[in-house]
């Protein structure tokens, strides 16, 4: 039994669900519609009205998770926590009311997060565009099948269009066609991506194309269907209405009254902009992505694996030499006994990911490479996860300064000796077996090897007094003993 948390600009929302052959059962789903995303103020920080809700609903999630027996839990945040510039300040509260750490997740992520939920429910093997408008971000996937093809994210969303364009509730022509206009703006460059050959059905995904959609079939409007006689026919309905207030339509939630006005005029711009005749909703995205993502991790087809070694091959490094990197690596580390796996898995891909910087120099090459894995598109992280890959990455070699207040992390530690020793003795052309060394760090880092290693290859003697330097630096102390 798996739980998908999502964090959205509009509403917090939880799925809890179990595998059952070909289909994810939805067991038990919470929303709580707080609009995070109004809750930025004018310098991009969370309010603290808007933090305490955010902490308040959090904690009435975690009272549900906490009454099923779950095998995997994740929490991911979105647009809104993606770019407050308090997120620091927030997600030690908010990880800790929730009871689970809390990932943040790109555009881009999500996009194929979302594609993933809605593949799993279509059978079809077709070309699909899905849409899916949420209340910071629109992310618009083609696909076939299953496989995602291209993905994009971009900054519009439900909240700062009302905010703009809506202010204080009011609905008018005017501002309508002013808020579509301005969301072509945010699409037009992307149009020849998703040219309508390109797929066969359009399908939207999110909370508000649903609400749109039902609105428009329990209302009599246009033709039934989301297209865009359907759209014209609601704008002139909500202009009547005059104020979000008075908006009173068949089956509308309350708390769907603010944001379906901007989510139509942005659904307008989609469909105006890449062609697209009618969208379909469907009842699948985000939430049922990460139960899907999770089921695959649990089953050992995790999306990162073939992530990093799609990066690898992209920039032409030796996978050899980067696959044993990893597997030394990890083995060192397995010696070191780290408390807990926090890092096991991000160990062996920043070995893999080690020298993709060599593409673009040979000097500083882990510079290069610690700053293309923190910002390359890589599906299946998160933005943490690929910052301390990013971290591990940096502190393979040179000074350890750079990442000295992160040391304090006995595990992060540990994996920085398991990678700087795998690769030292991977330059010394020296071929190690575990059971050959002894190692382990408590107050210091102890390390046991074979004299005559020191006697055939003369680099790692300089190589060893080179880390002793660096580990002194950070007050680390590094003891070798040789044996015979």
């Amino acid at each position: 039994m798996f739980a998908a948390v999502d964090l959205g600009s509009n509403s917090f929302r939880l799925h809890i669900g179990r595998h059952d052959g070909d289909t994810m059962r939805i067991i038990k789903s919470a929303r709580d519609p707080i609009r995070l995303g109004a809750g930025l103020d004018s310098k991009g920080n969370l309010t603290a009205k808007a933090m305490e809700s955010a902490i308040e609903s959090l904690a009435r999630f975690n009272s549900i998770l906490s009454t099923f027996p779950l095998s995997a839990v994740r929490v991911v945040a979105t647009n809104t926590i993606r770019i407050a510039r308090n997120s620091a300040v927030f997600l030690p509260a908010a990880e800790a009311a929730i009871g689970y750490p809390i990932e943040i997740i790109s555009g881009e992520e999500e996009g194929r997060l979302i594609y993933m939920g809605v593949a799993s429910t279509l059978s079809q093997n077709e070309r699909r565009l899905v849409l899916d408008i949420g209340g910071g971000s629109t992310e618009v996937i083609l696909g076939k099948g299953p496989k995602i093809e291209q993905v994009e994210s971009f900054s519009v969303g439900t909240v700062p269009q009302s905010l703009n364009f809506f202010p204080n509730g009011v609905i008018n022509a005017e501002s309508f066609d002013a808020a579509v206009l301005s969301a072509r703006s945010r699409f037009e460059d992307a149009v020849p991506l998703y040219k309508p050959e390109l797929w066969s059905n359009a399908y939207g995904s999110s909370g508000t194309m649903r609400a749109i959609a039902d609105a428009i079939s329990k209302n009599g409007l246009g033709d039934g269907l989301m297209s865009l006689k359907s759209l014209e026919a609601l704008r002139k309905r909500l202009i009547q209405f005059g104020h979000a207030g008075n908006i009173d339509l068949v089956g509308m939630k309350a708390d769907r009254a603010a944001s379906i006005t901007s989510g139509l005029a942005i659904l307008t711009a989609l469909m105006q902009e890449f062609s697209i005749k009618v969208v379909t909703p469907i009842e699948a995205g985000l939430r049922m992505g990460v139960l899907w993502d999770l089921h695959l991790r649990a089953t050992k087809r995790d999306r990162r694996e073939q992530s990093a070694r799609d990066f690898l091959q992209r920039f032409k490094v030796d996978e050899k030499r980067a696959e044993k990197a990893a597997q030394i690596a990890s083995a060192f580390l397995g010696l070191l006994k780290p408390n807990d796996e926090t890092y096991t898995k991000l160990l062996f891909w920043s070995g893999l990911l080690h020298e993709v910087g060599l593409v673009v120099s040979h000097s500083g090459y882990h510079k290069h490479a610690a700053y293309m894995v923190e910002n390359a598109d890589l599906p299946g992280f998160t933005t943490r996860e690929q910052r301390v890959m990013s971290d591990l990455v940096l502190a393979q070699k040179g000074n350890l300064r750079k990442v000295a207040d992160q040391l304090s992390d006995s595990n992060f530690a540990k994996a920085v000796v398991a990678l700087r020793l795998a690769l030292m003795f991977m330059h010394a052309r020296i071929d190690v077996a575990t059971d050959d060394i002894r190692l382990r760090m408590k107050k210091g880092i102890e390390l046991e090897i074979r004299k005559e290693w020191v006697t055939q290859h003369p680099t790692v003697a300089y190589w060893i007094d080179k880390e002793k330097e660096c580990w002194s630096e950070v007050g680390i102390d590094f003891y070798v003993k040789l044996t015979n």
